[in-house]
Parts: structure tokens; C-alpha cells; sequence
């Protein structure tokens, strides 16, 4: 990892041996300690015309534009549509330091770092992975299976599917008018692969028929459709194909005259492929041109986490704001 030039420069005004015990000889209670002492003394000398100017020029701490009524109207439409084998769950704002850059190729300078060895919530979707992973263990546990996967007691391991509508904090720029914060609706699966594809069609298949419905009822008329792409992963395909598709075009939620979501092969798709494993997901929207209002795929972040290669993970957002800009000029987007 090489040093940026702030870092250097910063390093060099240091004493000798500084670096070594701040990075690893310091307990990380000490280093808590002495952050925190430097954060008090900080604090102690800010003056409240201070304060005001960092209100309205710091772009992490800016309120978002969104109208919080059509935001909370909005989600409480996505919480009602989930399906019933999901489980909420309510994120803490922080996450153990790495959450990210530990499991996905990821830099911390994109993170928002706290003082007390955690970080702020940066993608909802890897904090809900570890939530999965830890309760995959546990059902490893009670299912009497060693880490080897075998199970003990023939008893089933079930499933986790997990939900959470989230405010998200990033650290880098992302551009004129964009905010370093924004809400997501996340949903992440974990599951055990039992081979030939099928572990990923029955996680597809749940993902994708419930954000169809979702961007049916709050996206309609605005021409809302649902991307794939494989990476280098023929069975999965086949999957898709023979397993995935005809499950969704069997959805009776949406055979009744509801907008119809186009669920569309992109197969050039090269965007993270480095971040995916297998095949990721992209949903799109017209509002005047394409909006891009989330994406997802499966990543190898809970078989890492559990140490089991056969965990299979797919993960799925959707920026609940960008689409609160299509349904704020539709007057019956929340029909039920």
C-alpha cells in the first residue's frame, strides 16, 4: 500500500517510531484513548460561528434534499411489498473498521473512518453480509455442522435473507450536485450451494421477482427494467435461462394488468466484474434519459466471512432517492 503525499508529509514531521506504534504496538484501546483526547481538546476550540460555517459547507454533514415525507411513503411501499422469508433489519450508523475493504476490493480513503475502530456505513449491502454470515454460523451451529459443512444431525440449514433501508456516508467526490450521502434499500442472501446452479436461480429468483414488484408498483410509467450480465460462469447462465426466467414470467403479481419490468441480458457489461462473482444485476429507469436507480450480484463476501467456500452471497440495492424523483410526479404511485 503506498502512501499518499498528505500522508507522507505527515509521517515526516513525526517522530521515529511513531508509525510503528500508532499501526501496531499500540493496544487499540490506547490508540481510542489518545484519539479521543486529541478530538476533546479540538472540539474545546470550536466557536459556534465555526460550527455554522461547517454546516454549510461540509457536503457530509448537508441534509439531503429529499422530501422526507415522499421518502418514508415510498419505503414503507417497499417494506410492504417484501417477501415474508425476509427478515428487516435496522443497521447500526457504524460497522467494525474494514467492513468494505476487508472482504471487497474497496480503499478505506472512500470511507468515512471513526476514532473508535469502526466506520460509518458506506454500502448497507456488506454490513447486512456480515449480519448474514453471523447467522448462517449460528445455524451451523444448532444444525451440528463442523466447518467442513457436513451436517451432524441431519437436521436442515435454513436460509437467511435480509433487509435494510439505510443512509449511506461515502467519502469520495462524486460529482456536481451529488451528495455524500444517500438512502439505500438493500436486501442480501446467504445460502449453502447445493450445486449445478440451483443455490444461485433460487436467490436470483427471490431478489429479482421482488424488486420487479417493487419497481412496478413505485416506477411503472417510467419504463423500469431489470439488467443482467454472467461472468464467466456458463451454469449459472443456463440457470437463468432455464430456472430464473420462466419463474418471473410466472409472477401473478404482475398478471394483472400492472407495468410489465423487462428483466434484459446485458451481456457486455464489464462494470464490477473485479467487485461480482458470477453475475450482477443493474436496474434502470427513464426519467427524461436512463437513470440508473441501483444494481447488485453475487460476491464472495460471506464464504470469506465464514471461512466456507460453498456460502454462496447475492446482494441487491436500489437508491430509494433517485427513485423518489420518479414517484414524487406520480400522484398514484402508492396504490397497493
Amino acid at each position: 500500500m503506498t502512501d499518499s503525499d498528505a500522508e507522507r508529509r505527515v509521517w515526516a514531521r513525526l517522530p521515529d517510531g511513531a508509525r510503528d506504534l500508532l499501526n501496531a504496538r499500540l493496544p487499540q484501546a490506547d490508540l481510542n484513548a489518545l484519539l479521543l483526547g486529541v478530538a476533546r481538546q479540538r472540539a474545546a476550540a470550536v466557536a459556534p460561528g465555526r460550527l455554522l460555517r461547517r454546516w454549510t459547507q461540509d457536503r457530509f454533514v448537508r441534509p439531503a434534499d429529499t422530501d422526507p415525507r415522499v421518502l418514508a411513503a415510498l419505503e414503507a411501499r417497499i417494506w410492504q411489498l417484501l417477501p415474508t422469508e425476509v427478515d428487516g433489519v435496522e443497521l447500526s450508523p457504524v460497522a467494525p473498521l474494514g467492513t468494505c475493504s476487508a472482504v471487497a476490493p474497496v480503499s478505506q480513503n472512500r470511507i468515512v473512518t471513526t476514532m473508535r475502530g469502526t466506520e460509518v456505513v458506506s454500502d448497507s449491502t456488506n454490513a447486512l453480509a456480515i449480519e448474514a454470515a453471523a447467522r448462517r454460523l449460528e445455524d451451523r451451529r444448532r444444525d451440528g455442522r463442523g466447518r467442513d459443512g457436513r451436517r451432524r444431525d441431519g437436521a436442515a440449514t435454513g436460509e437467511v435473507h435480509l433487509a435494510a433501508s439505510h443512509r449511506q456516508l461515502r467519502a469520495q467526490v462524486f460529482g456536481p450536485g451529488l451528495a455524500a450521502h444517500f438512502r439505500l434499500f438493500a436486501l442480501v442472501s446467504s445460502a449453502r450451494d447445493t450445486g449445478s446452479g440451483r443455490t444461485h436461480a433460487r436467490l436470483l429468483t427471490l431478489h429479482l421477482r421482488f424488486w420487479r414488484r417493487v419497481l412496478a408498483s413505485l416506477a411503472g410509467g417510467a419504463d423500469p427494467r431489470v439488467h443482467y450480465t454472467v461472468f464467466d460462469n456458463p451454469v449459472v447462465g443456463e440457470r437463468i435461462a432455464d430456472s430464473v426466467l420462466p419463474a418471473l414470467a410466472n409472477d401473478p403479481a404482475l398478471a394483472d394488468g400492472d407495468a410489465t419490468v423487462p428483466v434484459v441480458e446485458d451481456p457486455h457489461r464489464e462494470h464490477g466484474r473485479a467487485y461480482y462473482v458470477d453475475a450482477a444485476l443493474r436496474f434502470t429507469a427513464r426519467g427524461g434519459e436512463i437513470l440508473e436507480l441501483g444494481d447488485g450480484g453475487f460476491t464472495p463476501w460471506t464464504a470469506q466471512l465464514t471461512g466456507d467456500a460453498k456460502e454462496r452471497c447475492l446482494v441487491s440495492c436500489v437508491s430509494t432517492e433517485r427513485l423518489a424523483t420518479l414517484v414524487a410526479g406520480r400522484p398514484d404511485a402508492h396504490r397497493g
